[in-house]
């Protein structure tokens, strides 16, 4: 079985970084970053409810609910809860009889809450099962995820398989062919490591096992075409939970076919590991030009806020300069200089502020995500990191005179000084913002930039 010629080509190779590159040059700026790395790679636009994941789109980023489906207020609300965090599009786990006939349900009070978020039904082994008998489940999603390893076995497989793709095609649904290495297709593994064995000059094993991730994915993809599904409905990932690992299979995949690619570290781990180890590899990837949509699988803590998964794959393709989602604080690391904890509260504070007042703001004043802020704590770099940013304070070090300069657009406007310095910045940030992306540039919010210095 191949795919099309039209799907399964070589598209361009990631250019190589050299080990002796030349030093940036004078003036160089982080704003010069995007030209540093590689085209994106051409992909098929794949349209996903509205949400186009390949081509021209942006790099979309989705999350997962960890929910019981079955239970549609619960789910409704995390679904809510993700995509006002920022994800563009959300997969529910549809594992069940009571989760396949919730589903339309939880589309329905999504839609009373006023979210149009895509949502992605993930299958694994009943998957056909479940969408024939469920109409209504088939009909509510707007993609199907399915795994290769686990639609069937043996003589079941591409029976069951072919079902959900002509279920997909009956519904005019999108699919994500999904796999992954902890539940790589044996059958193909095996016959390539017997292969491989056979071989005069044999590969270490993780490269068969990435071959055979690499050949799962677009066999099945070249038999869901044989079915009829366009390619420009078709999605693939292959997660394995390794970094060097999700480069190798990755880059692979990049070279020998057209597909909008999924990008994503399974089992990535919890906390900074989890956080460290996704960002690496995504990351990467993204500098090589590859990948159309991203998740960003961490383990939460009990408890925890599942929205920070959305958080995280938002700073990383907003730290890669490839899209702006809320505006930039920078903030020094703290020294010996800065043994008050003062620029670090209103670091915190000012983050919490702009993620606070994004939703009306993203409203009223377009391009206000690429904001730049700088919150300070000493004299020393503190001064010229704030003229870098669009408005920054330089907080007062240790020993240092207690006054805070403020600098908008690179010039020093005025001198904060007191108890209210949080608020008073604050005022000045919500005017800035106001008159520089408000629909009457001219006039409103002229105090920020005119008022001089105060002593």
């Amino acid at each position: 079985m191949t795919a099309p010629d039209s799907v399964l080509r070589p598209g361009p190779r990631p250019a190589a970084a050299t080990e002796n590159s030349a030093p940036p040059a004078p003036g160089w700026s982080p704003a010069a970053a995007p030209e540093l790395r590689s085209p994106r790679r051409p992909a098929l636009p794949v349209n996903v409810g509205g949400v186009v994941i390949g081509g021209p789109a942006p790099i979309i980023v989705q999350s997962m609910t960890n929910t019981d489906t079955a239970n549609v207020a619960a789910t409704a609300r995390q679904c809510a809860e993700l995509a006002r965090a920022g994800s563009e599009i959300v997969r529910i786990t549809v594992d069940r009889e009571d989760a396949a006939r919730a589903v339309p349900h939880i589309r329905d009070a999504l839609a009373q809450m006023g979210v149009a978020v895509p949502i992605v039904g993930d299958f694994h082994y009943n998957g056909h099962t479940l969408l024939h008998d469920h109409p209504a489940c088939a009909e509510a999603l707007h993609k199907y995820r399915i795994n290769p390893g686990n639609v069937g076995f043996k003589g079941k497989r591409d029976r069951q398989f072919s079902s959900i793709i002509e279920l997909a095609l009956k519904y005019a649904k999108p699919v994500r062919i999904g796999v992954n290495w902890g539940s790589l297709d044996q059958e193909l593994l095996t016959r390539l490591m017997d292969e491989n064995a056979a071989a005069p000059q044999p590969k270490e094993a993780r490269a068969v096992m990435h071959e055979a991730i690499v050949q799962s994915a677009l066999l099945s993809a070249a038999r869901a075409e044989e079915l009829g599904l366009t390619p420009d409905r078709i999605v693939i990932s292959a997660k394995v939970s390794a970094v060097q690992d999700l480069i190798s299979v990755y880059t692979m995949l990049a070279e020998r076919c057209r597909y909008a690619l999924h990008l994503g570290l399974t089992e990535a781990g919890m906390g900074s590991k989890g956080i460290v180890a996704s960002a690496t590899a995504i990351g990467i990837l993204l500098q090589r030009g590859i990948g159309d949509t991203i998740r960003v699988s961490l383990t939460p803590e009990p408890g925890g806020d599942r929205t920070q998964e959305v958080r995280v794959a938002q700073e990383i393709l907003q730290c890669m300069g490839l899209r702006s989602f809320v505006p930039i604080v920078a903030a020094c690391p703290g020294c010996g200089r800065t043994t008050s904890s003062v620029f670090q509260e209103l670091a915190a504070d000012i983050q919490g502020f702009l993620r606070e007042r994004m939703p009306a703001w993203r409203q009223q004043f377009p391009g206000v995500e690429a904001l730049n802020l700088a919150v300070m704590g000493c004299i020393v770099n503190g001064p010229g990191e704030s003229k870098h940013a669009d408005i920054g304070i330089s907080l007062p070090g240790t020993g240092e005179a207690p006054a805070a300069p403020v600098f908008i657009d690179g010039k020093k406007e005025r001198t904060l000084r007191g108890p209210h310095i949080a608020a008073e910045f604050k005022a000045i940030v919500e005017s800035y913002v106001a008159r520089r992306f408000g629909p009457s540039r001219n006039g409103a919010g002229e105090a920020a930039g005119g008022a001089g210095e105060h002593s």
